[in-house]
């Protein structure tokens, strides 16, 4: 494994601004409009990750996980904090892979497979404590 690079604190900046992009745009394939982000409850940890929770044009919020790993969202009911959300996707993506590890298509075995590996290292960031301090 390589080194990672110490990003400067504008690089870091940058890397937030692109994963709200990527947030925001995945949101808008779903049909969902992005009316503002909830700040004090998102979370980053560049460059692997962010937890976004975000107010929707129709009222509701939604969680949204992007970064080195898939994009995916849920509705803020599954989860009360940042941290509960990598939990609530950890446990999803489990069962997702395991539905597609059923389908025994290649294709989705591979992906099964990306689902259960981030998964896992979602579920290893839900479990330190020191991150959530």
């Amino acid at each position: 494994m390589t080194q990672a690079k110490q990003m400067t604190e504008a690089e870091q900046q940058q890397w937030t601004r692109e994963q709200y992009q990527v947030a925001t745009k995945y949101l808008a394939t779903k049909g969902l409009i992005t009316q503002s982000v909830i700040i004090e409850e998102s979370r980053y940890l560049v460059p692997i990750l962010a937890v976004w929770k975000l107010s929707l044009n129709d009222g509701s919020k939604v969680w949204v996980l992007c970064g080195d790993l898939p994009t995916d969202h849920s509705s803020v009911d599954v989860a009360s904090s940042a941290r509960e959300a990598l939990r609530h996707f950890a446990l999803k993506w489990q069962m997702q892979a395991e539905n597609l590890f059923r389908a025994e298509d290649k294709s989705q075995t591979d992906f099964a497979n990306l689902l259960v590996s981030r998964s896992e290292g979602l579920y290893q960031l839900y479990e330190d404590d020191a991150l959530w301090q």
